[in-house]
């Protein structure tokens, strides 16, 4: 049986993230405390009509679209003031973030692009761990892309409508190859990545993630995700939530806790 308030709960967590806004923040516009807003996200507390319709208004979606917990996601790349006239829920990417995810996409390429094993599915499995290994590691997030889980592993949300901006803008080509008869997803970098754009911790840890398991076949590298407790938590079609790194086990996680 779905627990609706835990599902509801986590749908909040999501678009106040996606907005970055604190539950300070939100707790404050709705007129609740925040250990409040925590419990409604937890899925502790239910949450009334009063709360969601102002909810809607923060998040700047409609109420039918805050509680159906079964509409796509709509990827937006650039805040919006209107509603969405569709059955999605939209993502508004700020500018910040796209740029973010644009140079980081970039010096993967530079890095590892060219190898024979690299394409689309190796790609998508690279981001989600520097993703999740910088929120481990620092309790922040670095690119913060929304994964889903699908068959073949997390896939970021946001990174297909980025991409075709970037190969509209000529800064990325996407090319059609073969890795052992197998179809394959390329993609060329058309310009440098603008490393000002990324600290030296991130520059750090996307380093270590490519020298770890830049390496890896899809295969390979797909069956590594499967065994992430972010991927065993997390049920088909859903968001993985940034939270389950904390319950790594050995070899994933990447943050000495102390007994």
């Amino acid at each position: 049986m779905i627990d609706y308030n835990k599902k509801f709960g986590k749908k909040i967590k999501y678009f106040r993230d996606k907005l970055d806004l604190s539950q300070n923040y939100v707790a404050k516009k709705i007129g609740i405390q925040r250990v409040a807003l925590s419990q409604i996200e937890n899925g502790k507390r239910k949450i009334t009509a009063g709360e969601i319709f102002k909810l809607s208004k923060i998040f700047n979606i409609s109420s039918d679209i805050l509680l159906n917990l079964k509409n796509d996601i709509e990827v937006i790349l650039e805040k919006s003031n209107q509603k969405s006239t569709h059955n999605n829920i939209r993502i508004s990417v700020p500018q910040k973030k796209i740029i973010k995810i644009k140079e980081t996409l970039l010096y993967i390429l530079q890095k590892v692009g060219g190898k024979p094993n690299f394409g689309e599915t190796v790609l998508n499995k690279l981001l989600y761990f520097i993703d999740f290994d910088y929120y481990e590691k620092y309790e922040e997030q670095l690119l913060g892309a929304t994964y889903i889980k699908n068959h073949y592993g997390p896939t970021p949300k946001e990174l297909v409508t980025i991409i075709k901006n970037m190969e509209k803008n000529n800064e990325i080509r996407k090319l059609k190859d073969n890795y052992f008869k197998y179809p394959q997803t390329k993609y060329l970098a058309l310009r440098e990545p603008d490393l000002s754009k990324l600290n030296a911790n991130e520059i750090f840890l996307i380093d270590d993630v490519l020298n770890k398991l830049g390496k890896m076949n899809a295969n390979t590298i797909t069956n590594y995700v499967h065994n992430d407790v972010p991927w065993l938590s997390t049920r088909d079609g859903e968001i993985i939530d940034y939270e389950s790194v904390f319950y790594r086990t050995d070899p994933y996680s990447v943050r000495f806790y102390e007994e």
